[in-house]
């Protein structure tokens, strides 16, 4: 190893090439220069850094994605550490329809509004439906997964629908 390159007695990270330029001539009292080159990223950081910059620019359009994903884990945690989890939740699937029909007797609506109310109405009733079932029978059982990827993909279409005209 040449004296240029190799590093006395500092310790830099595994990644990192330190070069020192020794002395030059003419400046006696002056320190050595030392310049840290680091070494260039793998092209699977680099697409892992693309598609983690595409997320986050992103990350509102992709929300109901998120929710989701998070969803799922909560589901597969719940039937991992309590089954019975399931029984618990099975009531909160009729609060979306009690809520259309306190909607529809405070604001009675017609017409565009009564059909994006009714299909929010079924579309969180057969969210909440599915959180219990995959909370009680885990969320791979069945037909489960299918219904899953079915609300997913309707809310993410009723998502960017409302927020591209609003």
């Amino acid at each position: 190893m040449s004296s240029r390159t190799g590093a006395r007695g500092v310790k830099s990270a595994a990644s990192v090439h330190t070069v020192r330029i020794p002395r030059q001539r003419g400046r006696r009292g002056a320190e050595p220069f030392v310049v840290v080159v680091p070494e260039r990223p793998s092209l699977a950081r680099e697409a892992a850094a693309a598609l983690g910059g595409l997320l986050w620019r992103s990350r509102r359009a992709l929300a109901p994605t998120g929710i989701a994903l998070l969803a799922f884990v909560v589901a597969a945690l719940l039937h991992a550490m309590a089954w019975w989890s399931g029984l618990l939740l099975a009531p909160l699937a009729a609060a979306p329809s009690g809520w259309l029909l306190l909607m529809q007797r405070r604001r009675p609506a017609t017409g565009s509004v009564l059909a994006w109310r009714a299909g929010l109405a079924v579309l969180v009733t057969v969210s909440l439906a599915w959180l219990a079932l995959a909370a009680g029978f885990g969320p791979l059982a069945g037909s489960l997964e299918l219904l899953w990827l079915l609300v997913l993909i309707a809310a993410q279409s009723a998502w960017l629908i409302v927020r591209r005209t609003h």
